[in-house]
């Protein structure tokens, strides 16, 4: 149960460190790496799971 909870929690800390990481890109830092503004969360999720 334990690792289940540290698994998540490291899970959770490093989809909000790939957010705050992209949202302090300019919008033509976005668009070189080909996502919109809206497409951070989904990609955050991606980066987390694999």
């Amino acid at each position: 149960m334990f690792t289940t909870l540290a698994r998540k929690y490291r899970n959770w800390r490093a989809y909000n460190s790939t957010v705050t990481e992209l949202s302090r890109l300019t919008p033509r830092e976005l668009d070189d790496l080909g996502i919109s503004r809206g497409e951070i969360p989904a990609v955050a999720r991606r980066a987390v799971i694999g």
